[in-house]
């Protein structure tokens, strides 16, 4: 792992091209798990590189990217393109536009609460 002044966190990189909206909530994602280099999860004091690709999971969506330049702040949103290159399938963005549109949790009216069984098949489909 490099240890110059140009290394850079992960949680602190996410946060600054505005994957994250706070850089706490970008430290938990990595400390949960959901934040992941060759399958592998990747701590939030994880120094980056430029080129290396990191796999995401922010909400329902898993996002692919790769560090294209190495930043210290927060840009703002027009600028993010200098900095990371988004490698997610365009089938990830149909498949959370097509969930938008139908509403993720769409229950008939009268059927009661979901049971054990079927949370867990909700929890399967959004965090899949």
């Amino acid at each position: 792992m490099p240890n110059d002044n140009n290394a850079i966190r992960i949680d602190k990189y996410l946060w600054a091209v505005r994957l994250f909206k706070t850089r706490s909530i970008a430290t938990d994602a990595c400390r949960a798990g959901k934040v992941k280099m060759n399958d592998m999860p990747v701590k939030p004091s994880h120094e980056i590189s430029v080129g290396e690709i990191y796999e995401l999971n922010i909400e329902q969506m898993h996002r692919t990217v790769q560090v294209k330049a190495l930043l210290a702040n927060r840009v703002g949103a027009k600028l993010v393109e200098n900095y990371l290159t988004d490698l997610t399938p365009a089938e990830e963005y149909e498949r959370i536009q097509m969930a938008r549109q139908y509403g993720f949790e769409k229950r008939d009216r009268g059927t009661g609460r979901p049971t054990k069984r079927d949370r867990r098949e909700i929890e399967e489909f959004k965090y899949k």
